[in-house]
């Protein structure tokens, strides 16, 4: 930094008033100069001016002084200087040339005509030249303090634009602007040049640049896509501006950076959702939602609510998860204008005498059953209550729904129902298979014309963004460091985000006959250690390998955990799907029980249960025509206890259960 910046660094600190002080000498000496060198250029010298000039330019210094500081010049902050500001130095200075005319006039002095002309653009130029230079000094040209991150701005757009003028004061210097639009190659937008993508690699170089902000919120997903694959060779870090909706609801605003949402990686469009079908089994009607407070629960409450039920249940076993959706869903009725009432209940799946309660006392119309235990691993460590929550709290649920006369039941099922490996996708497939088995028990009333329950399930993958996802779990670690922890260099997942599968979740059970089983189409599966290396580069950061030691993050694989699978389907069989209205959504045609053996099925799993006879359990699940096949052994922490403490079985089954209502 050579004395020139110093000192002007030094000035750039000083307080308000003194820097307010300075700008009046300033301008007062750009008088001086505008009206000595209006005479000059008039006359070629200034012998010609009299005892008047003088007094006139003594009277019009403060004159001036005040005219300006009148229309708020000495207001405004020199970084954020804009057409606005220019235009009041235009005013003042015409106002300015007239006081000329004023005191020549009172005064006697000799004042060409011509002089307030010259004198108005002499003045307007060198007060508006001067505060613009200070401008570029402080805001583009120079870096006075050295801290400033030098950054390019992919996206030279109105978003782009605005970006760059929002953040011009803060600690980012734009050297560039990317854009693909061959109109725009070459421009220059507010001193900042515009190149071509094929440009991007140079220019990193050359300015040494570790970050890159993408502004391009209206953007397809598969566009962003394209972008942030041509960025992931570069060591940068990738931010973007908020997506265009938060940003048009006034939620965040442009200079709002945040990191890339992780579906723009995956690049999959959303579906726009059929209006009508969102609305069926939900407008003007009595809604529950079980499992309310969890990921997909919580978000399908969201999506519910602006649909205008009569009525919205919040179903939850966990007292804070109910205090949370309850204050977000009532706040969100309140800022939308919606006439919805909102009803928080505590309570379990497994309790069918509460469920059935409150079924009928608020003559609920449509069920979604969201309440499950869901973590692998946790389900493999707690088998008893994996497949008492699972199983037997969606079968309770269902049988309520028919005591209680509900016309729509739909669960939420999952990937990991096929073909299971594991303890809690073998419950869920149980939990189908019971629906499936009372939906031919109502198909009967329905042929009579009596009033009967549509059961319909909709199985997904996984949502990004949830309780169990891997993606907050990368970032953290990302953060801290590394390493990221990877099961298998091979494990792959689908996945979809939480909004788009909750309306897809909503629509195919509006679309269900009864006894349906809805498949979501999740796109393409993704590779998990493609996803961590593609988190660790959009945050600027390098793999640490054998090929490159210095590396920021390493990759650990820790082995696969219990249960868990190297890949999931979404299909059991080979007799495939078929197609539905949505082009998002189909059906799976698959094999099911009959009610009574499905009854007869429960009832000795329940006498497993209560006698944590582990054995007879994963016997019972293998034999239900689930397709489980086991990759461990029982992982259940109770079972293990007692088996190293060698304690006796538990003594012979006590009247404790709801099965007596199932019959």
């Amino acid at each position: 930094m050579d004395t020139f910046e110093r000192y002007f660094y030094q000035i750039l600190k000083l307080p308000r008033k003194v820097k307010r002080a300075v700008s009046l000498t300033v301008d007062s000496i750009f008088i001086i100069f505008a009206f000595y060198s209006s005479q000059w250029i008039r006359y070629d010298a200034l012998t010609e001016l009299d005892v008047g000039n003088h007094l006139v330019l003594a009277c019009l210094v403060p004159v001036t002084l005040i005219v300006f500081t009148k229309l708020g010049l000495y207001r405004a902050i020199l970084r954020y200087l804009n057409l606005k500001a220019l235009l009041t130095i235009a005013i003042g200075s015409i106002i300015s040339s007239l006081f000329i005319v004023f005191f020549a006039y009172f005064l006697q002095a000799d004042v060409p005509r011509s002089i307030p002309f010259i004198y108005a653009a002499l003045l307007y130029a060198s007060c508006g030249g001067a505060r613009m230079l200070v401008r570029s000094l402080v805001t583009k040209e120079l870096d006075l303090s050295g801290s400033k991150e030098s950054v390019i701005i992919y996206g030279a757009g109105d978003t782009g634009r605005q970006l760059a003028h929002l953040i011009q004061s803060s600690n980012y210097k734009v050297r560039a602007f990317i854009d693909g639009n061959p109109s725009l190659t070459n421009a220059v937008i507010s001193g900042i040049a515009v190149y071509p993508p094929n440009k991007l690699s140079s220019i990193i170089d050359k300015h040494n640049i570790n970050k890159v902000l993408l502004a391009i919120p209206s953007a397809t997903r598969s566009q962003r896509r394209e972008v942030l694959d041509s960025l992931l060779q570069y060591p940068v870090e990738v931010q973007t501006v908020p997506a265009m909706i938060d940003i048009v609801t006034g939620k965040s605003s442009i200079d709002q950076l945040v990191d890339v949402p992780i579906e723009d990686l995956l690049g999959r469009e959303a579906v726009s959702p059929n209006t009508a079908l969102l609305k069926s089994n939900i407008e003007n009607q009595v809604v529950m939602v079980t499992g309310a407070g969890g990921s997909i629960g919580s978000e399908l409450c969201r999506q519910i609510v602006k649909q205008n039920p009569k009525s919205l249940l919040l179903f939850e076993l966990s007292e804070y998860a109910l205090y949370e959706i309850e204050k977000e869903i009532s706040n969100l009725v309140v800022a939308e204008g919606l006439k919805v009432d909102i009803i928080p209940l505590l309570g379990s799946v497994q309790r069918i005498n509460r469920l059935v309660m409150i079924m009928k006392s608020f003559k609920v119309d449509t069920v979604y059953h969201a309440a499950a235990y869901k973590h692998v691993p946790l389900v493999e460590y707690n088998v008893v209550e994996g497949v008492r929550n699972n199983v037997f709290g969606t079968f309770y649920a269902a049988k309520a729904a028919i005591e209680a006369g509900v016309s729509n039941f739909v669960l939420i099922s999952t990937d990991k129902a096929v073909r299971p490996t594991n303890v809690m996708g073998t419950t869920k497939r149980m939990a189908e298979l019971g629906l499936q088995a009372l939906a031919e028990e109502e198909k009967v009333k329905q042929e009579k014309g009596d009033h009967y329950v549509r059961f319909s399930m909709v199985r997904f993958g996984n949502v990004l963004g949830s309780s169990g996802s891997v993606i907050p779990l990368f970032k953290r670690q990302i953060k801290m460091g590394g390493p990221i922890t990877i099961t298998h260099p091979d494990i792959i997942r689908y996945f979809m985000t939480i909004p788009e599968a909750a309306q897809l979740v909503i629509q195919a059970g509006a679309m269900g006959k009864g006894g349906d089983v809805f498949v979501l189409d999740m796109g393409e599966p993704v590779k998990i250690v493609d996803l961590a290396k593609n988190l660790v580069h959009l945050s600027g950061l390098d793999i640490r390998s054998k090929d490159n030691p210095d590396g920021d993050i390493e990759l650990k694989y820790t082995g696969l955990r219990p249960g868990e699978k190297l890949y999931e389907e979404l299909l059991i069989g080979d007799k495939g799907v078929g197609a539905t209205g949505h082009n998002r959504i189909m059906t799976a045609n698959e094999l099911y029980l009959k009610l009574e053996t499905y009854n007869q099925l429960l009832s000795e799993l329940d006498k497993a249960c209560h006698n944590f006879d582990h054995e007879r359990i994963r016997t019972l699940l293998i034999n239900s025509q689930t397709g489980f096949n086991p990759s461990d052994d029982i992982g259940d922490l109770v079972w293990k206890a007692r088996l190293e403490n060698k304690e006796l079985p538990v003594g012979p089954l006590e009247s404790h259960t709801n099965l007596g209502f199932l019959h």
